[in-house]
């Protein structure tokens, strides 16, 4: 089987060629699967696998029997057996790579397994990706064929005793498939660089080599990449040194607080491409141009989903879960309602809480978008204010001013006895400060009706304070996190909102 100019090994093409059929039928036989496979290893030893697959109701008989977990639950009870190289724990076999997450908010880095099984299931999402994009017509596909530019993590991956760790796009590069080595770049050599700013200075030095069609990334690095190179070369745009640079796939964050930026950078336009690539797995991709900012969810192929709604009946005010929370299968979501995602994986995460919010755009279509984090939010006085509304929000400020904020994040502070918002964005020119305030305001009020209640009553105040984008990567830089997997928070709460309050008066911002 072939595509523009790449040919894929027999066995990714079959499983491409697989009929949609029923999505609850594709989900059972997902889950089906994955406690087959996992039937003999610990994990489905104490859950009576065996017992579950013969049930004439496998998903409520593994729904009853298995216990929700997050991160903090599994790994106390099973997955740091298999850190310390014990076989068999919750997938077969022993976990040879592990995932470093890059969270900011988190004071220790999580350790989260890869096995074969995941990386395979991530490849054939990806090349379903790449066959989707024969539904733009408004591009020449077989630039494909041509570079692609991943800003991604070290290939040089931390050795531990039995196992190696780093950032999956490091990982999933060293372990890419052959038919894929032709088009990639940076070189192997500057794949391993793990100094971040002599990685973009190895990009950029270069570029002038390399015909880039594609582009792999997070907004605000590749962006940041690109005003590097068109500074170099003394450019008008980035089209005059990769003139068929046709195609930026991102994800992580909302492009929109970025996209005005990059129109300045570019000399003709591209198409965005949104995926939901998270460490856990390929959750979602977008597969058809103007889909309204909506990813078809993978619902046929290595994942099994539940959905748990984002209210209070389910959540705690600290975005915890409650005991024994109400799910429902992807048949059974409604569109516009949040939910928190529950995921079953072949990398052994068992109704595993992923920490993300998503929204249904298209029920039919399967479509969704990223609302935000189970604990970046803000409910002071029960505004309710999503991520999904600040980008929106901000997005519909930033077109009325034309005006770029490629950074942004939110607290909620003390205003007397009651509270407000404190919004800080990245500008590096002067802009009107106040007007910019007032638009966001009150696009969220037209956005979110709670919020709009609130701001009558207990919500007394929303300020904001105009920051260079430099302060938002140097507050990155100095808890560890620079690099293309890394995002700044769009909510601060705790600890670190307490650093970044420090930072801010040390470097005198």
């Amino acid at each position: 089987m072939a595509i523009f100019d790449i040919k894929f090994p027999k066995r990714i093409a079959q499983a491409l060629r697989l009929s949609n059929g029923d999505v609850q039928k594709q989900q059972r036989r997902v889950l089906k699967k994955l406690l087959t496979k996992a039937r003999f290893t610990e994990f489905g030893q104490k859950y009576h696998f065996d017992n579950i697959l013969m049930q004439e109701n496998l998903v409520q008989a593994y729904q009853k029997n298995v216990p929700i977990y997050n991160y903090n639950s599994i790994y106390k009870e099973w997955w740091h057996k298999t850190l310390e190289g014990k076989a068999d724990i919750c997938w077969p076999g022993k976990i040879k790579y592990y995932a470093l997450s890059s969270g900011t908010s988190e004071a220790a880095s999580k350790y989260l397994p890869i096995t074969n099984d995941l990386l395979q299931g991530n490849k054939t999402i990806m090349i379903k990706q790449l066959l989707s994009l024969r539904n733009y017509t408004d591009v020449n596909v077989r630039s494909i064929g041509r570079g692609w530019l991943m800003l991604g993590g070290s290939t040089d991956l931390e050795k531990g005793p039995g196992y190696y760790a780093g950032d999956l796009s490091g990982i999933s590069v060293k372990k890419s498939p052959f038919w894929f080595q032709p088009f990639y770049k940076p070189t192997k050599k500057i794949s391993k660089e793990k100094d971040w700013n002599k990685k973009l200075e190895e990009i950029v030095a270069h570029a002038k080599d390399w015909d880039i069609a594609f582009i792999v990334g997070v907004p605000a690095w590749v962006q940041m990449c690109m005003e590097m190179v068109i500074e170099r070369y003394q450019l008008k745009n980035i089209h005059e040194i990769w003139p068929n640079l046709s195609y930026f796939v991102h994800g992580g964050v909302s492009l929109e607080p970025y996209r005005l930026g990059f129109k300045k950078l570019l000399g003709k336009p591209i198409v965005y491409i949104e995926t939901y690539l998270a460490s856990e797995g390929f959750i979602a991709y977008q597969s058809r141009p103007n889909a309204q900012g909506g990813m078809k969810l993978v619902v046929s192929d290595h994942i099994f989903f539940e959905f748990v709604p984002f209210d209070n009946e389910n959540f705690l005010p600290d975005g915890e879960l409650v005991d024994n929370p109400q799910t429902i299968l992807v048949s059974d979501v409604q569109e516009g309602k949040d939910y928190a995602l529950l995921i079953s994986t072949p990398a052994g995460a068992w109704r595993y809480l992923l920490g993300d919010t998503i929204k249904f755009t298209d029920k039919k279509k399967f479509e969704v978008i990223i609302s935000g984090r189970t604990k970046h939010f803000l409910s002071l006085v029960g505004e309710h204010l999503s991520v999904d509304n600040m980008n929106r929000a901000l997005q519909l400020a930033s077109q009325e001013m034309d005006i770029s904020i490629p950074e942004f994040t939110v607290a909620g502070v003390p205003y007397g006895t009651f509270f407000a918002h404190k919004w800080y964005v990245a500008c590096d020119y002067p802009i009107d400060e106040k007007k910019l305030i007032t638009l966001i305001d009150e696009n969220i009020k037209k956005l979110n009706d709670d919020y709009a209640v609130e701001r009558k009553s207990a919500l007394k105040d929303v300020s904001i304070k105009v920051l260079p984008e430099e302060a938002f990567l140097k507050f990155l830089a100095s808890k560890g996190k620079m690099g293309a997997q890394h995002k700044f928070p769009r909510v601060l709460k705790g600890e670190i909102l307490e650093a970044w309050n420090k930072f801010l008066i040390e470097k005198e911002y």
